[in-house]
């Protein structure tokens, strides 16, 4: 049962709420019942993470709330274990974090037009955290997509230090960790990225920056270019590599977050980016392809080797 900090005024598109919501998904597979959405304690959340090393996971833009939950809540269930412990559970407190990400159009992606939501979402998130999650041995996020904005505001608002930062598919800008978002180099042990030049939506939601990543250097100063595509550019401090996923794999934007059906298996830790041209993770079916699901199984892995 998955736990949500869940800062939606509405389940589709909508404003920032005004308060931090406390919710827990108590259903199965059938994200269309509301009901099964119910309200988590206060005491609950905090028996939830005391004493754990805590890892808040959000979604990206066009995820209404009922997605978000049920991608959130499929994706923990992909979390490897300890992979230094074989029998162990994931080694952490898991907590969704959803946001209206939906209520900006596509072209809001385009860097540096800031999301008004994703920027009210992180500023909520840090206040929150600062003040109800004190009990907490560590703090980590791990975000797709646009949710890299909402994560990197807060970071940038928070005055408790980040033990580890994911961003998968980050729709910002590759230099925005030494410029932007500059002050988050120094309040984070280890950051990482996953990045994919096979993201198609990257690509066109940051069409100069592809331009001159093709024609020119990805990290040219007129030009701006995805986080997701290229990774950081220049590398920040505390930044772990390697982060581009081989292109073979054909790796897209809704590769990394998402259910999908029939659910796959977790593939175990540890799992890290491989060099180019390296094969995907089997299983296999009978054909010789990797069985459907494997991507979103594959950052779970990737996910749970860096948070340890």
């Amino acid at each position: 049962m998955t736990k949500f900090l869940d800062v939606r005024a509405l389940w589709g598109g909508g404003d920032v709420s005004d308060v931090v919501q406390l919710r827990e998904w108590t259903g199965g597979e059938d994200y269309t019942d509301h009901s099964q959405y119910v309200v988590l304690s206060p005491d609950d959340l905090q028996s939830h993470i005391h004493a754990k090393d805590v890892l808040i996971a959000t979604h990206g833009f066009n995820v209404n709330r009922q997605d978000g939950i049920a991608d959130i809540s499929y994706w923990e269930t992909l979390l490897g274990p300890n992979p230094f412990i074989a029998t162990a559970p994931f080694p952490g407190a898991f907590l969704g974090l959803l946001w209206p990400g939906d209520s900006e159009s596509l072209h809001a992606l385009s860097y540096p037009m800031e999301p008004k939501n994703a920027t009210a979402a992180g500023n909520m998130i840090a206040d929150f955290v600062d003040k109800n999650l004190t009990a907490a041995t560590s703090i980590s996020f791990v975000s797709h997509s646009l949710g890299a904005h909402v994560v990197l505001q807060a970071i940038s608002q928070m005055s408790r230090r980040v033990r580890r930062l994911i961003l998968m598919a980050g729709a910002v800008s590759d230099h925005c960790l030494t410029q932007e978002f500059a002050s988050v180099q120094a309040k984070v042990d280890v950051i990482s990225a996953l990045a994919s030049k096979k993201d198609e939506v990257l690509r066109w939601a940051f069409p100069i920056g592809d331009l001159a990543a093709e024609i020119l250097d990805h990290d040219h100063p007129w030009w701006e270019s995805a986080l997701g595509r290229f990774g950081p550019t220049p590398s920040p401090e505390h930044y772990r590599s390697p982060c581009q996923i081989p292109k073979g794999w054909d790796f897209g934007h809704g590769n990394y977050l998402q259910v999908d059906s029939p659910p796959h298996e977790p593939i175990p830790s540890p799992e890290d980016v491989p060099p180019q041209g390296a094969p995907p993770p089997g299983p296999y079916d009978a054909d010789g392809k990797p069985i459907k699901g494997w991507q979103e199984a594959w950052s779970a892995s990737f996910v749970s080797t860096r948070f340890t």
